[in-house]
Order: structure tokens, then C-alpha cells, then sequence
């Protein structure tokens, strides 16, 4: 952040006493210390290494970009309303991006990143029409983007609202003339690309519907349903996915997409009846869970 956005201050000795009494707070709760680290760095001069050494409280001046007041009204607002931090400061970071995300868009997980992982592993010299669907901050687009030079990036979002937070993190990374967004249902803005794409990667809902209810506050009060209700069983936009890709990819296309712990049994299942995928696989996350399942067109 620019020091000139930088336009209110507050004593080090007083930051820090807040800081010792809110970290208390916080684990009272169960939220995390670096959420407390996180939001000073993203509101004020404070760097990381000075919250570890604790060499706040020896300066006399802390600058910050808005008024004390806000600051102590955004830690209210992730202690009591369990707003996420992500959506308070309006960024998170994934992956080498600093997104910008709102209530409009899922909060991008660490887990999902291990599918550009899986991408670079199986593709280091991709090129082609690559789709990202139900595409929300534009996260995957923008990995996808950012590791292949020779793709472009084709993502899809049913809602409006999240296509304007994927664009301007688009444009904020300077990836706009590599990615093209289109808003609709899955496959339905896209009906132009059929049999041309080499790739699709999706992180899409996959919550049974009566499991959604019992998430965390945090989840529940504030990320979008549509981002994570995946019907009764949890796979009912997975079907879509198995049974139109073939009609998008090519033949030795890639499919790949992201799904709850225990789905997968079920997902290869539909691949194999769907008859058209070939090198089916079920690829665990950093914890051990089984989190994505890849195949390849026939």
C-alpha cells in the first residue's frame, strides 16, 4: 500500500495492548492468531516480522489507512458476526495473487490450488482453450493464466456479481487479454467453443444440500449457497460436468475438478457409466482426503 493512503495513526504502546488483548480474544473463540496479523497488515504499516518480535510497542507512531475506530469495528464484526477476515479486508491471498473477494464469490481455499499444481504437473507446455468453470474470484482462471502462456482461459459464473469480482482481479494482475469471462450456466454461454477445448477444471458445489445448514458460521452466514450447494447428494452439478464435457474437449481433452472427501468413489463411478473418459484418478490433498478426481476424453 502507497504511504500516501496511509492518513490516520495510532501511538505503538496502544496498537500493541490491543493486539496482546484481542489475540486472548480470538483464541477464546477459535479463530486463529494470524487472522488478528492479517488484518493489521492489511490496514496499516505494520509488517509480519514486527508482529513476531513484538517491536510494535517501541514505535511512536503506527500509520494506518483508515480510522482506529474502523479497525476496532472490523474485529467486532469478525468476533461476534463471525464475518470472515477474507471479505472484511476484502482480499486473500492464493497462491502468488493477492485476490480481491466479496460476499459475491466463494473465499479461495489453499487445498484448490493443488489443481494448477496438477495441471502444470500433467501439461507443462499447455496451449489451447482451457475452461474454468463456475469460475467465482477467477482464481483457477488466473493460476491457469499465469502458468501457461500459450492458454486461453475461458471462465464461466452463473452470477453477475461474482463475473465483476473475477474481472477486476483479472485486470488487477494484468491477465484480462488472457482470460475471457461469460456469465450463464455451465456450458451455456459457451456452446461456440464445443469440440475445441483442450482442458476443463472446476471447483464446483459439491455440499449435500442438508449438510450446507451445519457448516461453520463463518461459511454458512456469508459464502454464497449457489457456490456451495450441490443438491441433495452433493453431485448434481458434478453430473453436468461428466456428462457434457465430451461434447468441449477434445479428444485426449483434460478434466479435472474439485470435490468433498468422500465423493470419490462416486464421481469415477459416473465417469465410467458416461463411457467416455479414459485414465480415471482420484488425486488426495495435502491432508490425505480424496479432493479431486482427473480424467482424460477418449
Amino acid at each position: 500500500m502507497l504511504k500516501d493512503n496511509y492518513n490516520w495513526q495510532v501511538t505503538g504502546i496502544e496498537l500493541w495492548a490491543w493486539y496482546q488483548s484481542v489475540v486472548g480474544e480470538a483464541a477464546a473463540a477459535g479463530i486463529v492468531r494470524r487472522e488478528v496479523d492479517w488484518l493489521l497488515q492489511a490496514v496499516s504499516d505494520i509488517d509480519r516480522l514486527s508482529l513476531q518480535l513484538g517491536d510494535v510497542s517501541r514505535r511512536d507512531r503506527v500509520f494506518l489507512d483508515r480510522p482506529w475506530s474502523e479497525i476496532l469495528d472490523l474485529w467486532q464484526q469478525r468476533l461476534v458476526q463471525r464475518q470472515p477476515m477474507q471479505y472484511l479486508v476484502g482480499s486473500t491471498p492464493w497462491r502468488d495473487f493477492d485476490l480481491q473477494v466479496s460476499e459475491a464469490v466463494l473465499i479461495p481455499r489453499p487445498e484448490t490450488e493443488l489443481l494448477i499444481d496438477l495441471a502444470i504437473d500433467r501439461f507443462p507446455n499447455a496451449s489451447g482453450n482451457w475452461l474454468d468453470l463456475g469460475t467465482g474470484s477467477g482464481a483457477i482462471a488466473l493460476g491457469l493464466a499465469r502458468a501457461f502462456p500459450k492458454v486461453q482461459v475461458h471462465g464461466v459464473d452463473f452470477s453477475a456479481e461474482a463475473l465483476v469480482v473475477a474481472r477486476s482481479n483479472a485486470e488487477r494482475h494484468g491477465l484480462s487479454d488472457r482470460i475471457q469471462f461469460y456469465q450463464g450456466s455451465w456450458w451455456q454461454p459457451i456452446g461456440h467453443l464445443e469440440g475445441q477445448c483442450q482442458a476443463m477444471i472446476s471447483n464446483p458445489p459439491y455440499i449435500p444440500t442438508a449438510t450446507v445448514l451445519g457448516l461453520a458460521p463463518e461459511v454458512v452466514n456469508h459464502e454464497p449457497h449457489l457456490a456451495l450447494d450441490g443438491g441433495v447428494d452433493g453431485l448434481r452439478d458434478i453430473r453436468v460436468l461428466v456428462n457434457d464435457a465430451p461434447d468441449f474437449l477434445v479428444p485426449g481433452g483434460w478434466w479435472a475438478i474439485e470435490m468433498m472427501a468422500g465423493q470419490g468413489s462416486s464421481v469415477v463411478e459416473l465417469l465410467k457409466k458416461r463411457g467416455a473418459y479414459r485414465d480415471i484418478q482420484i488425486v488426495d490433498d495435502w491432508a490425505g482426503f480424496d479432493r479431486f478426481v482427473v480424467a482424460t476424453r477418449v
